[in-house]
């Protein structure tokens, strides 16, 4: 999958010509933010974990990272985080690229509350030099979200 697999992902919101391509790698939350011309802690980074044998996605701020005890609580299980190989398999898109739209079908998405502090969000589009601008509102209507979960915290330094 790729960036005009998400770009095809949003044609049925009516959303496909918002997904930036940049010039630049937006690999990281530092370099995503240097090119969609933001903060760094308003791009929705995706993190990918193993739970109970199944891939699923978190999309926190890019300020915070994952609070093991509070993923443990929620999730039942240790923070596993999926491999390069495992994205592309078992999520459908590379290291860089990961998002929650036009992944494979039984992959769960959760929103951290992290986001809510935001109008507007930059989640990855499905390569390491893509982005899209979302209200919380369409990220919900897009992502198809299991739920909201609190299982960040920040960043320290």
């Amino acid at each position: 999958m790729s960036v005009e697999t998400v770009r095809n992902y949003f044609e049925k919101y009516g959303m496909a010509d918002r997904v930036l391509e940049f010039e630049l790698s937006s690999e990281t939350v530092e370099l995503a933010a240097k090119a969609a011309g933001t903060e760094p802690c308003r791009i929705a980074k995706t993190m990918s974990f193993m739970v109970e044998d199944a891939p699923i996605l978190i999309l926190l701020a890019g300020d915070v990272k994952v609070d093991n005890r509070k993923f443990k609580d929620t999730f039942h299980t240790k923070a596993k985080m999926l491999t390069g190989d495992q994205l592309l398999e078992l999520v459908g898109h590379p290291h860089g690229g990961v998002c929650p739209f036009a992944i494979k079908e039984d992959v769960k998405v959760y929103l951290d509350e992290s986001l809510k502090r935001f109008e507007t969000v930059f989640p990855a589009a499905g390569s390491a030099n893509s982005a899209i601008e979302l209200t919380i509102p369409e990220l919900e209507q897009t992502s198809g979200y299991i739920s909201w979960v609190d299982v960040s915290k920040p960043i320290e330094g």
